[in-house]
């Protein structure tokens, strides 16, 4: 399958829910619950997935398939500044403001990442829409076991609550199962990663020359499952220069990384949304940039701090 995602046609714009702009950020959404406005969300694959699927093991090296290079990641608490940095006319959208707190930690035998999104919509006829999602997640180190727990808020309602967790058994594939909404079973297809897995692969790949791969990736933020996700590995950057409370996490290099996440259903061509990023080698996502197709929306890094280690 070809890497390289197509253009994605106007009529197929996503419509957000309530995950938020996925890094958790998604786009083919199911109808709003009854507590919801009647208008439509743009649906995206949590930020979470993109910065959930940016969060990485400090100090552990790792040569994955493929990989160019050893990978050493520092566990890190952030917060960015989501804006508006485009939209057509016909998305009907004039503004979105919110913040995203993202912190990966060192759990011993696993590593975890808590993440709150919060996000508001301001539409052409005037009216808003506010939306929360909380997510939290354990993986273990060796990459094989998973769980997840997301809330998700629209207007201060309750919208949809995930629970669960997944087994991977090398590349044979593994089993999701889901205790929220309701309790039921999925198969998850050989080559599936958990999102700091995927991390993994795209830092120890930048810069070889190996530059295009495409697996699933199942982060448990949505109820359909895995998400096909191709993954394009770019230039070395230089971002410009930040203040923040550990700038020393900052030095380090950063390159250009771009995701597109695509429908579980394979007769969908197109991807549901596509993310550029600055992403640092040591796990760190200085910005990015979701685009929905009908407008995109800006991640802006504001703080930064070390996350402290556990004793183990």
């Amino acid at each position: 399958m070809s890497i390289a995602a197509p253009a994605r046609r106007a009529q197929d714009a996503p419509v957000m829910n309530a995950t938020g702009l996925t890094l958790n950020v998604t786009v083919h959404s199911p109808a709003l619950s009854a507590t919801s406005s009647s208008r439509p969300l743009p649906r995206k694959r949590s930020a979470i997935t993109v910065l959930t699927a940016l969060a990485c093991l400090s100090g552990v090296s790792v040569t994955p398939m493929a990989a160019a290079r050893s990978v050493a990641l520092a566990p890190h608490k952030a917060t960015y500044k989501l804006s508006l940095d485009h939209a057509r006319l016909q998305s009907g959208v004039s503004d979105v403001t919110g913040k995203m707190s993202f912190a990966w930690n060192d759990a011993c035998d696993g590593w975890t990442i808590d993440q709150r999104f919060q996000v508001k919509f301001v539409y052409t006829e005037g009216e808003e829409m506010d939306l929360v999602t909380n997510y939290a997640t354990w993986e273990a180190k060796d990459g094989t076991s998973y769980r997840f727990s997301v809330r998700k808020l629209v207007n201060g309602n309750p919208d949809e609550e995930l629970s669960g967790g997944a087994t991977l058994d090398g590349n044979k594939g593994g089993t999701a199962y889901y205790d929220k909404p309701e309790a039921r079973e999925l198969e998850l297809k050989p080559g599936t990663m958990f999102p700091s897995a995927h991390t993994m692969r795209i830092l120890s790949q930048v810069g070889s020359g190996d530059n295009l791969f495409s697996v699933p990736l199942f982060d448990g933020s949505e109820a359909e499952g895995p998400s096909p996700v191709n993954t394009v590995l770019g230039k070395m950057r230089t971002p410009p220069a930040l203040k923040v409370k550990d700038g020393d996490l900052l030095k380090a290099k950063a390159w250009q990384v771009s995701l597109a996440f695509f429908p579980a259903n394979p007769n969908e061509a197109l991807p549901d949304y596509e993310t550029s990023m600055e992403l640092l080698e040591n796990g760190v996502v200085r910005s990015m940039l979701v685009d929905y197709g009908d407008f995109r929306v800006k991640m802006e890094l504001e703080s930064l701090e070390k996350a402290p280690k556990p004793p183990c």
